[in-house]
């Protein structure tokens, strides 16, 4: 099967995405940029309701209602504007260009087939002229994550645990050699030295088939294993992105500091690890003005109250916070031709 060479850049813009509800339309993710440099792995972590998800799929445009796109673009090198795409060409571009794997992975899978024959009908649906050597790419991705590729291929869902459920979402997502290759919580329901061997096939298969990669994750320690980058969200925001190493070493929002923070250590005071106070908005209680992680902010200014956070570049990595940073000037994006 053809391999690319060259890896793709990603260029989020102004993303906007609206649900719409009782109270009308709300953004679950709101002006968000963001540069997937090509060839790197970014981690996404956030709480849950954050717009981490809602973000993935737009990269595929397949946000359903009540939601929609309602601003913004996703630009993907050899692409175009994915926002854009329609019908036929939009259907070809998942799974063939744009690779996904879903959070519960069981629910993509057909209860009534074999996971071989969804593998054919999946080839089948995107013209794969070479069928067997499809197979021998699916039974090898399987086998390299631990499973026995020829019985998993004969099997149906049901005759498979979470982890290898997940497993097989993953080699869905990888088998037709995506260019770009959206990750859902890869590492959901699976016990730690699975965890880690995924990872590991990650990476691996990353850097081998020349990928632009997003993982999404509530699993620092997964990003800090396998991610070259780190967007930080909250609120349906972007907060902070940057060189993993960095963010995590140096966080320079209170959201990213207070995260890091309420991480459970496994050696010395466990009374270091600090849950941060309060609770993450909904739609419903997102604020209309000013910075949307301010009720929960040890540090919030008067300011935070009536102004949004521009995201600024501060010592190599963006971040929206009007508390002063170190050396903090305005962004300048980093664009791939």
């Amino acid at each position: 099967m053809e391999r690319h060479l060259t890896a793709p850049g990603v260029r989020i813009r102004g993303l906007t995405v609206v649900y719409n509800t009782p109270s009308g339309e709300l953004p679950a993710v709101s002006g968000v940029d963001l540069t997937l440099a090509p060839g790197t792995i970014t981690g996404v972590v956030g709480e849950s309701g954050s717009g981490k998800s809602t973000l993935a799929l737009s990269m595929l445009n397949a946000v359903q209602p009540p939601g929609r796109i309602s601003a913004g673009s996703v630009e993907i090198d050899g692409l175009g504007d994915v926002v854009r795409l329609r019908g036929e060409e939009l259907r070809r571009t998942r799974g063939r260009k744009v690779g996904y794997v879903f959070q519960a992975a069981q629910n993509s899978l057909n209860p009534l087939k074999t996971i071989g024959a969804q593998l054919l009908d999946l080839g089948r649906s995107h013209d794969v002229g070479d069928l067997r050597a499809l197979v021998r790419d699916a039974r090898e991705l399987l086998g390299r994550m631990g499973m026995d590729g020829a019985r998993v291929l004969d099997s149906r869902q049901h005759e498979l645990s979470g982890g290898m459920r997940q497993r097989v979402g993953i080699m869905f997502a990888l088998v037709l050699d995506a260019r770009v290759v959206v990750l859902d919580e890869p590492t959901t329901a699976l016990d730690m030295i699975t965890q880690a061997t995924i990872l590991r096939i990650i990476r691996e298969v990353h850097d081998e088939r020349a990928l632009t990669t997003l993982v999404i994750t509530h699993d620092v320690g997964a990003v800090a294993e396998v991610a070259d980058d780190l967007a930080v969200m909250y609120g349906g925001r972007v907060v902070e992105h940057g060189p993993v190493a960095e963010v995590l070493g140096a966080p320079e929002h209170p959201y990213t500091r207070g995260l890091i923070r309420a991480i459970p250590r496994l050696s010395g005071d466990l009374g270091l690890a600090r849950a941060l106070p309060g609770r993450p908005p909904t739609l419903g209680t997102l604020p209309a003005a000013g910075c949307v992680f301010r009720e929960r902010c040890e540090s919030s200014l008067d300011l935070c109250r009536t102004a949004e956070p521009v995201p600024a570049a501060r010592a190599g990595r963006t971040v929206a916070c009007h508390l002063p940073g170190p050396h903090a000037v305005p962004v300048k994006r980093k664009e791939y031709a």
